[in-house]
């Protein structure tokens, strides 16, 4: 049997997740998450150009390039074929790689973001140190790096329980599963329809720390700016389960 560890990213974000992953209105398409979330990432551009690294389906790329021009890096094929049924390349161009070494022109931008736990998706500490660095390749002088993230809940891990429920709705449950030894969880996502119908989705992820995420930037030249639990700019805590970093080179 295969793990869902061992998958590639190609393998995990193939065209039935392509097809499955928008859900307009809700979840993190809900306009009171996405309208604060363009809205932050217009200010932080500055008139400038901005780069998303796994720019998915256009989720964010999308509604911010109506404010300011927006380039991709996206590995997924699949995802950026569903992109191009809402936005042709000249209004949104995308480079088909790896956000921790592909290029979309170095130098050439305010601002590089990462939305939505992304960053975490690559597996090892070193692919995620090589992340920080190619934005910083990408970045022109006092550009910023963003980063949306959520705190790992191992404060919610009983001693000897592999995992945590994190959420649990009419239709659907989501847990994690912990492998604290070598810093990686898998995000399980169970779906429920009529009757006995029911999907399992699974992601995995190697979790970071903000303390080790401010390290990251360090290595590559940045500055933590700013940390807010979200957005909107609410104050991130003890208790907040999510945050958005704010990094910033030297002028």
């Amino acid at each position: 049997m295969t793990r869902i560890e061992d998958l590639t990213q190609s393998e995990l974000w193939d065209a039935t997740a392509a097809a499955e992953y928008d859900t307009p209105g809700e979840g993190m398409f809900a306009p009171e998450v996405l309208g604060p979330t363009v809205e932050r990432l217009a200010a932080l551009a500055d008139g400038g150009r901005a780069l998303e690294f796994a720019i998915g389906t256009g989720r964010v790329a999308i509604p911010l390039a109506q404010q300011v021009p927006v380039t991709g890096i996206e590995f997924s094929e699949p995802m950026v074929a569903q992109l191009r049924t809402k936005v042709g390349e000249a209004e949104l161009p995308v480079v088909v790689g790896d956000m921790a070494t592909a290029e979309a022109g170095l130098g050439d931008y305010g601002l590089v973001y990462l939305v939505f736990n992304t960053i975490a998706n690559l597996l090892t500490q070193d692919e995620q140190v090589a992340c920080f660095a190619n934005a910083a390749r990408h970045l022109r002088p006092g550009g910023a790096f963003v980063i949306e993230l959520w705190v790992p809940e191992l404060r919610k891990l009983p001693p000897g329980a592999p995992g945590t429920l994190w959420r649990a709705d009419d239709g659907y449950v989501g847990l994690d599963t912990y492998d604290v030894l070598n810093q990686r969880v898998v995000s399980h996502h169970f779906r429920f329809g009529d009757g006995r119908e029911a999907t399992l989705g699974r992601t995995p992820h190697r979790y970071i720390w903000p303390a080790e995420l401010d390290l990251m930037a360090r290595l590559a030249g940045f500055a933590l700016e700013s940390r807010h639990a979200d957005f909107a700019g609410a104050e991130f805590t003890a208790e907040s389960r999510s945050h958005v970093s704010v990094y910033r080179l030297p002028a």
